[in-house]
């Protein structure tokens, strides 16, 4: 009898903070706007708690157009937090959000996630380093069997962020495989397709899997 009442007791209470959860949640639109400011670290974007402006001690016009990125480009960060002053690496913020768009830090670079879910999709440069004496299509006729410096380039590429766990992966058909796991009618859906369909087909099955897995953020 007591075990029972006990566990009465703490579904009651379970259910109780989940109410209180829902109600300060609200599900994920494009009319969501994130707070403007720096997130510090992806808890401070799922809590949409970012720094503000008016904490970040930074020289420059706070309306100016590029605000973000000359913040972004000084070696430190600093702020106010409860009236004490905070300085921090500027490479170790995950990102800031603008006019209510969210933006992320990726490769020492700025760039804008334009479509969000609980698996959100964003564009973002790589860098490559290649071996000169190992890239067949650096052909010299002057070759020469001393070592030859390497060479860097950038590339363009794709990239998802899992909301459960802040993790980045890129965009290719194993990892949505590995995502749709989650939802077992979805991934037995997309497992029938054929090779061609699946890699056509990725981002339509990301917005159902958002569809059927929505987002939550506080409101504001």
């Amino acid at each position: 009898m007591k075990q029972k009442l006990l566990y009465i007791f703490f579904f009651a209470v379970s259910n109780l903070f989940s109410q209180v959860d829902s109600v300060n949640l609200i599900k994920y639109s494009t009319d969501y706007r994130f707070k403007d400011g720096i997130f510090l670290t992806f808890e401070y974007v799922k809590s949409n708690s970012p720094i503000p402006k008016t904490n970040i001690q930074f020289i420059t016009e706070s309306d100016d157009i590029d605000y973000y990125t000359k913040l972004f480009n000084q070696k430190k960060i600093t702020y106010t937090d409860n009236g004490k002053t905070v300085e921090i690496s500027s490479e170790n913020v995950w990102g800031f959000s603008k006019n209510g768009t969210l933006y992320i830090q990726w490769n020492n670079e700025l760039f804008r996630i334009p479509y969000i879910g609980s698996i959100s999709h964003f564009i973002a440069n790589v860098t490559l380093y290649r071996d000169r004496f190992q890239d067949p299509f650096m052909y010299d006729p002057y070759f020469s069997s001393f070592p030859q410096p390497s060479y860097s380039s950038k590339e363009t590429r794709q990239f998802l962020l899992d909301f459960s766990s802040g993790q980045i992966i890129e965009y290719n058909v194993q990892n949505v495989s590995a995502i749709l796991m989650r939802d077992t009618e979805l991934f037995d859906e997309y497992n029938l397709l054929k090779k061609r369909k699946k890699r056509q087909l990725m981002f339509l099955y990301i917005r159902r899997f958002n569809e059927r897995n929505p987002l939550y953020f506080p409101k504001n």
